[in-house]
């Protein structure tokens, strides 16, 4: 009994695994009991078979992860205690993230090329000269220019292209090439300019040149003439200045319309008095231009030949000629007859104003290509095409020495040029608006403007300055007129249906001219001074007289 306690099941349970008990004898009886030791490792043995597979658990998650998730701002968890399940979650968390991770790179690769190039670039010489930039282009085979680009874009796209055949390596090659190519090209501009002095001035046809000198040897007689003239009257002690300016004063004050005339069947745009006053020519919308025998105002011819508006119409100072400018680009030359003579074509947009020159050799025709051109109407031939306005040039007027020309413009600017060298000798700023007509005084050193702004100015040429502002009108001023024997008054015309006569020495209004019914285009004096004519849109020609003046007469010869 004492060996089957020591044979009892809780002792073979200690029995390691590995060992095999033998049976005895004395325990025979014993076995069938003993049976249920097979069951007890069954119940330990899957302890072990759980634990390694756990182990590898903590290794295997970790790679998860690590993967550069915070870069894209995503955080992916993994719930699953599966290995199946975690390897194929990680896989697609690897693949999103990698792709954003390319792109991320690939942005930043690209930057990082961009700023090199940047860089490369900024480290190359580029010329600064605009001419420079186009010729380096050129030899590199680039387009000089696109469409819209500016100097300082033309430059960039140059330093970007250098840069890159800097990158590709061909910088230096091309380059050497090319300063080869210009050594050698500059070494023949040297030898070129050693024998070339160029002008500093724009060569003009030996026609230009005549006419320059003509017109001076003209101004001078004509300069001397009048300060003689002055000097005259100002040492004479029977020469009364003052009586005189009264005199033609109270005449100016005394105008009244005398006639008025239907001058046709469209608005009225320029008019003009012959030199001897016995011929009035006035020009319409319809491209017709009419002469009229004075006093009377009735009408002797018409002239036709422009194809569209007829903008001016004058007189020549010297012979029975007269020109007519028009909206068709050209200006004609007729005959106090009504006989076409000549036409002067070449301006590329429609013309405004028309004047003779003092000499009657030359014609001065301004036009809206922001050009003023000057004819020679014996040749027809242009003598000068000038520009110098920066927008449609307007108005026109020939200094009566012949010496000087006044051009004024949609740019606000009056300019002065001297016809004996063709410099701008003056740029008159003052006016706000466009500036529509000018005139020079007799006196030779004053000039009048009058523009959009409503205003007359009267500019002083000693002075190079303005003298006097005079708010002449409530509407534009579309023409200005010096008084031609001495310039004692001046007219101007205006948009707000009048006419109004200033003083010449104290620029002061002596007679406002009411009475046509839309605005007045235009205004004339004749050469005595006696008729003074104004027309309009209106359609209409009205003369205006000094009530006194046959009187005068009379009374003059009658103490004679």
């Amino acid at each position: 009994m004492e060996v089957d306690d020591d044979n009892s099941p809780s002792t073979s349970a200690a029995v390691p695994d590995g060992e095999t008990t033998v049976p005895t004898a004395n325990s025979t009886p014993v076995q069938p009991p003993a049976v249920p030791p097979a069951v007890v490792p069954p119940t330990i043995a899957p302890l072990p078979a759980v634990v390694p597979p756990i182990a590898p658990i903590p290794a295997v998650r970790p790679p998860v992860f690590k993967p550069p998730v915070p870069q894209n701002g995503e955080v992916k968890a993994v719930d699953s205690d599966s290995d199946h399940e975690d390897d194929g979650r990680a896989t697609a968390g690897e693949y999103e993230i990698s792709e954003e991770s390319r792109l991320v790179r690939e942005r930043q690769e690209k930057a990082m090329q961009e700023l090199l190039m940047k860089r490369r670039a900024a480290a190359l010489a580029v010329p600064t000269n605009d001419m420079a930039v186009r010729t380096r282009l050129r030899r590199l085979g680039e387009p000089i220019t696109l469409f819209g680009e500016r100097e300082m874009e033309r430059r960039e796209r140059l330093r970007m292209i250098m840069a890159k055949l800097d990158s590709e390596g061909q910088l230096e090659k091309l380059m050497k090439a090319h300063e080869e190519e210009e050594a050698a090209i500059s070494a023949k501009a040297e030898d070129i300019e050693e024998d070339i002095e160029y002008p500093f001035y724009t060569e003009g046809p030996k026609e230009l040149l005549d006419a320059r000198i003509d017109i001076a040897k003209y101004s001078i007689v004509k300069a001397a003439a009048r300060l003689q003239r002055a000097r005259r009257k100002r040492d004479d002690p029977d020469e009364d200045m003052d009586a005189e300016i009264d005199w033609a004063l109270r005449q100016a004050g005394n105008l009244v319309l005398d006639c008025s005339e239907i001058g046709d069947d469209r608005p009225l745009s320029g008019c003009s008095f012959s030199r001897d006053g016995k011929l009035l020519a006035t020009c319409s919308l319809s491209g017709v231009a009419k002469l009229w025998s004075m006093p009377r105002v009735s009408k002797v011819s018409a002239l036709k030949g422009h194809t569209e508006r007829a903008t001016d119409v004058t007189f020549s100072p010297v012979h029975d000629l007269l020109a007519t400018a028009s909206a068709d680009r050209t200006a004609k030359l007729w005959s106090s007859d009504g006989s076409l003579l000549k036409t002067f074509g070449g301006h590329l947009d429609r013309l405004a104003r028309i004047a003779f020159h003092p000499s009657g050799k030359y014609l001065g025709t301004t036009s809206f290509d922001k050009t003023w051109r000057l004819w020679d109407i014996d040749t027809g031939m242009e003598l000068l095409l000038q520009e110098g306005h920066s927008r449609s040039v307007y108005g026109i007027a020939f200094h009566q020495d012949g010496s000087l020309v006044a051009s004024c413009g949609l740019d606000a600017l009056a300019r002065v040029w001297d016809l004996r060298t063709g410099r701008s000798i003056l740029a008159l700023e003052g006016h706000v608006k466009p500036v529509l007509g000018a005139s020079f005084s007799p006196n030779g050193y004053h000039l009048a403007t009058g523009g959009e702004d409503n205003t007359c100015r009267i500019w002083d040429l000693r002075k190079k300055k303005s003298l006097y502002i005079i708010p002449a009108h409530s509407n534009l001023i579309s023409q200005v007129k010096f008084e031609p024997q001495e310039g004692y008054y001046l007219v101007t015309s205006s948009y707000d249906m009048t006419a109004k006569v200033w003083s010449g020495r104290d620029f002061k209004p002596v007679k406002s001219l009411p009475g046509h019914e839309a605005k007045v285009t235009a205004s004339d004096i004749s050469a005595d001074g006696r008729y003074i004519v104004t027309v309009s849109h209106d359609r209409t020609i009205k003369l205006w007289t000094a009530g006194n003046i046959e009187q005068e007469n009379d009374m003059d010869w009658t103490e004679g």
